[in-house]
């Protein structure tokens, strides 16, 4: 009896062991049933790879003032469309006025002088061949030979000073339409008045910036790939661009420089693109979302 009574419960230990690994496995199997599912990668990743930039223009400068002076008129303001050399602003220029006129007078009189000096000397000259001739018939004096060449040599010298200084006069009128130039501030290009730094009224010296002038078109984004596109990537080659809050709006852009070396800092090469078109979404200036594809 003893014996039999040790062998059931060994029996009912076995039943009770494996009915407990039983319900284990049971919680396992539903536990990883109920767990959330691994996230797998994206199709669209292995097909392009997506960087971002700015969109420039190559025309796009500070026009500065080229000389001192008081902004006497503002001909535009920000946002107004200007022609390559439309005033933009005019600096008072009274005072270059004045020494243009005087320096003006000063020519016509130099002009005048060497006239009259060119024509004395003709005179003196045909005074000096008569007496060189009543010379050679003793009809005058060696000294008032002498005398005759000697006037017509002064007179011939100036009429010499008078061309010199005729010379320097244009030079003077010159260097004063050219500073009269400076004082008209012009549009170095087509575009955009994007800014305006200067007031009527203000005191400007040279090199201050008075205008910030950008054009629209065309438009070229910068950016950067990984060194695995190096050798692969070409100029001529189509990639899509689209503004930050705009991803379904894309545009087509072609590359138009590829550098031909590799940024040893971050394993990238930069690549520059060109955009087909105008698309009004997209002004210089934008951060933009490039995407490049990995096909090729």
């Amino acid at each position: 009896m003893a014996t039999q009574r040790l062998v059931m419960a060994l029996l009912l230990s076995s039943a009770a062991a494996l009915s407990g690994c039983g319900r284990n496995e049971a919680v396992r199997a539903v536990s990883a049933a109920n767990a959330a599912p691994v996230a797998k990668p994206t199709s669209n990743t292995a097909d392009y790879y997506e960087s971002s930039g700015p969109l420039l223009v190559e025309d796009q400068v500070d026009v500065a003032a080229q000389r001192e002076g008081l902004v006497a008129k503002i001909a535009v303001e920000v946002g107004d469309r200007v022609k390559k050399g439309e005033v933009l602003a005019q600096l008072d220029d009274r005072q270059l006025l004045a020494e243009r006129d005087a320096a003006q007078a000063d020519l016509k009189a130099s002009a005048a002088n060497l006239k009259n000096w060119q024509a004395e000397s003709k005179v003196l000259e045909a005074d000096m061949r008569r007496d060189e001739e009543l010379w050679k018939a003793q009809l005058v004096t060696q000294q008032q030979l002498e005398h005759s060449r000697y006037k017509f040599e002064a007179a011939r010298f100036q009429a010499e000073r008078d061309e010199h200084n005729q010379v320097f006069f244009q030079a003077k009128l010159r260097s004063i339409e050219l500073e009269l130039e400076k004082t008209r501030i012009l549009a170095p290009f087509g575009g955009v008045v994007a800014r305006r730094y200067v007031r009527m009224g203000q005191k400007v010296a040279t090199n201050d910036k008075l205008f910030w002038v950008t054009a629209m078109s065309p438009i070229s984004v910068k950016f950067t790939l990984p060194q695995e596109f190096a050798g692969h990537i070409r100029t001529g080659e189509l990639v899509t661009v689209s503004a930050v809050g705009s991803p379904d709006r894309r545009h087509e852009a072609k590359v138009s420089v590829v550098s031909p070396v590799v940024d040893p800092g971050s394993g990238m090469i930069e690549v520059q693109a060109r955009l087909m078109g105008t698309p009004p979404d997209l002004l210089p200036g934008m951060t933009v979302a490039i995407r490049v594809p990995r096909t090729r």
